[in-house]
Order: C-alpha cells, then structure tokens, then sequence
C-alpha cells in the first residue's frame, strides 16, 4: 500500500533512479511516447481544420443550416456511445490495437467521401460523422488510460501536460488554417490533408510498443494465466463483470463528483463555444472571424504556458497538482469564459483568453493524471464514462444554449452556463476538503493531493 501512494503522489521512483537500466528503459519510454504525441498532435490538426471544413462543406450541400447540426448531434452521438463501450474494448482488445484501429477507419472513410458520387454524398458525410465520432473517442480513451504504461507512474502529468500542449497547438493551426485551405484548394484537398494525418498517426501507433489494456494482459504464456475450463469461465463471466466494473470507476470515493463537475464543465463549454460568433459579429459585423480566432490563439497561449508551468512544478516538487487543482480551475476557466462576454477593451480580453487558456490547461491535467490514478481494470471504464458524460453534456448545452442566444445575449448565457460549473466546482472543493479533514491527514500528503484515489 506504501509502494502504491509513493507512486500515486507524483513522487520519482528511486528505485528506478539509481538502476541504470531503468533509467535507460524510462528515457526510451519518453521518446517513445514524444514520437506518438507528434503524431497525435498532427492527427489533432486534421481533426479541427475539418470541423471547420465538413461544417461548410455540409451546409453547401444540403443548402440547410438544420444539416450542420444534425451532423454535430450525430457526431457527439457516436461519440457518447463509444464512450460507454470504451471500457470493454480496452479489457478485451490491447489499447494499441484500439489507437491504431481507429486511426485506419477514419482514414478509410475520409477516403470514401473523397471519392463518394454526388448522389451519396450526404450518406458518405453521415459515415463520416459516426466513424469520426465514435473512434475520436476511443482513441483518447485508449491513449489516456495507457499512459500510465506507457511512461511510469511518476511520469504521468509531464506527459498530460505534453499531450494537451499537442492539441491545443493543433486546435488553433487546424481552426487558422481551414479557411484557407478550403479558399485555395478546395474541399477535397481538406479531405485528403485529414486522411493523410491519420495515416501518419496510424503509422505513428503502429511502429511504438505500446502496453495496456485487455489484449496485453492476456498476451502470456498458459502457465501464468487461466487454462482450461477456467480461462472459459474467465471468458464467459467477463461478459457480466465488465458492466460492474463500468458503475464501479464511477463509485470510487470522489470520483462521481468528478465526473458530474466534468459534464456541467462539458455544458458550460458548449455555452462559449456557440456563443463566441455572435459576439464577434456583433462586435464587428464586417469581420465576424477576427474575434474569434484572436481569441482561441490567445487561450491555446495560455494553455501551452500552463503546461510548461504544471512541468516544472511537478519536476521541481515531486508531487501533481492534484484533485482540488480541478475544482480551482474550473472556478477560475468558467469565470474567465463570462468576463470573456462582458464587452471588456482589448487589452483586459486578452488577459482574460489568457486566464482561461490556462486555467482549461490545468483543469485537464489535473482531471486526466486523477482518473490514471485508478487501477487498470478500472481505468479504461472510468475514462469511457468521462467520455460519454462529457459528449452528454456538450450536446445538451449546444441545443439549449442555440435555442436560448435566439432570445438572451451571450454574457447572460455564458454566464449561467458557467455558473453552474461554479457551484458544482464549489461542491466538489468542499468534498474535497471535508474527506481531508476525516482523514486527519495534512494537506501536503492527503489522497487529493496526491492526485488519485488510494486503492
């Protein structure tokens, strides 16, 4: 049990650090792992310079605004049912097989929108929206669930940190770039940039010995596992177990909270992003993108900064930042989303896209090295229920929230979309401190400081 909550702590292994070969063997896994974070990160740059593309090339197709968000709900759709079957996959199939898989398959029928007729391309954009849903989840499921593996306990939020510095990059080069892509070269050479970066992800996944989930455990010899009629048993019970596992990740002290502050956060998100094009055209109707696309620069800015920030810490100190780094954020990101709204000059907005940017950043780290923190039969059911509560959410809040903007301003709808991550956030502080004080532990060692649940 010591051994667990040294490594849960964010605290090096010494062990490791005076043996050579385990030195030698971790400094393998970052590279490794930086290698596959490039990948990522250009898969990531596909993803968003089509969410603006497939959007437009939607909506020229059908000639209906009502398409654009049909292909959203059926987009965050698959996404939601994906996550609720993340969990089995990873305990039956191995989490390499899964990020490779699904990086194919995206690929695969980006390619046949490409080269789909006229009469079935509204079909083909359909596929496209189940397929590219559905494996962007369990991609990140698997990802996330196996970074643990991947790069050792003590390892996990530097490599949080780089993971999130990827996509955020990605998110603001993929957004910057979609117009002009599509006015110089085309809706088809958007589609053909997206496949070729899944294809290099894909390679990117299949040249790494990547450890984790059901496929991995399973992979060794007889004599250490089940055999006989107890490998069928094993085989024919787990059918049943998985979905006790699935409610299990969510019974785990704290954890609920976590997720449920996750999906308010997840609605709060879906309030900013629906309603930062309004505000930028009616800021100036002439040029409605400036506002928006200087905003999502100067929140990746700050997200970047945050994580060079959260790694040093964590270098210099030893220890994460913890479950209560989530609930500060969130209070910190949602309050800097409404100020966003509240028609501030220039030079304040910008200080405040920054706030959020970091603050986002720190919130996910903090949310993601927690949930790692779990045993790995319950780790891969823990992020698809963080998923699917997150897809729920989003999907929600997009439908509310464009129904309400028809009547109220941005400031009003961010502002009580927010606020209600604000309460829940402050909920879940509150949690966080009582369980502190019942275990009488100080605050520099306790379980939330820690950054995970003790087993």
């Amino acid at each position: 049990m010591t051994q667990d909550i040294e490594q849960a702590d964010g605290r090096p292994d010494h062990a490791s650090d005076t043996d050579p070969a385990g030195r030698a063997r971790g400094e393998r896994g970052e590279r490794r792992y930086r290698f596959l974070v490039a990948g990522y990160a250009l898969s990531s740059y596909g993803t968003f310079l089509n969410m603006v593309a497939l959007n437009l090339f939607v909506y020229e197709t059908t000639g209906r605004a009502l398409a654009m968000g049909l292909f959203m709900a059926v987009r965050l759709g698959s996404g939601f049912v994906a996550g609720l079957i993340a969990g089995g996959l990873l305990a039956r199939f191995a989490a390499k097989s899964l990020m490779l898989w699904t990086n194919v398959a995206q690929a695969a029928v980006m390619l046949l929108l490409v080269f789909a007729p006229g009469g079935m391309r509204t079909a083909a954009l359909m596929a496209v929206s189940v397929v590219v849903g559905a494996c962007g989840t369990l991609f990140m499921v698997a990802l996330r669930s196996s970074i643990p593996e991947m790069v050792g306990d003590d390892r996990r939020p530097w490599a949080n940190s780089l993971s999130i510095t990827g996509r955020s990059l990605a998110m603001v080069a993929g957004f910057a770039s979609a117009g002009v892509v599509v006015s110089l070269v085309g809706y088809t050479a958007a589609f053909v940039v997206d496949m070729a970066t899944f294809v290099i992800c894909a390679v990117t996944v299949a040249l790494l010995p990547i450890p984790g989930g059901g496929g991995g455990k399973d992979a060794r010899p007889d004599s250490e596992g089940d055999s006989g009629r107890g490998a069928e048993e094993k085989r024919r019970t787990g059918r049943w177990r998985r979905p006790g596992a699935f409610l299990a990740s969510a019974a785990v002290p704290g954890l609920g909270l976590m997720v449920v502050l996750r999906s308010v956060d997840a609605f709060g998100s879906s309030s900013h992003n629906a309603a930062l094009p309004v505000h930028s055209a009616a800021l100036d109707a002439a040029h409605p993108a400036v506002f928006v696309s200087a905003f999502w620069c100067l929140w990746a800015l700050g997200n970047v900064a945050a994580q060079q920030v959260i790694q040093r810490y964590v270098r210099r100190t030893g220890r994460t930042v913890g479950a209560p780094g989530f609930g500060y954020g969130t209070c910190l990101m949602s309050g800097a989303f409404i100020l966003a709204f509240a028609g501030f000059p220039w030079a304040a907005t910008t200080v405040i896209a920054l706030v959020a940017g970091a603050a986002d950043g720190l919130t996910e780290v903090s949310y993601t090295s927690h949930l790692q923190t779990l045993p790995a039969d319950l780790r891969g059911h823990a992020f698809g229920l963080s998923a699917t509560v997150e897809n729920l959410g989003f999907g929600v809040g997009m439908i509310l929230v464009a129904a309400a903007l028809d009547r109220y301003s941005p400031l009003t709808v961010v502002g009580w979309s927010h606020g209600v991550a604000v309460v829940v956030a402050v909920v879940f502080l509150i949690r966080v401190t009582r369980t502190r004080g019942r275990t009488g532990v100080p605050a520099a060692r306790s379980g939330a400081d820690r950054g995970g649940p003790v087993r």
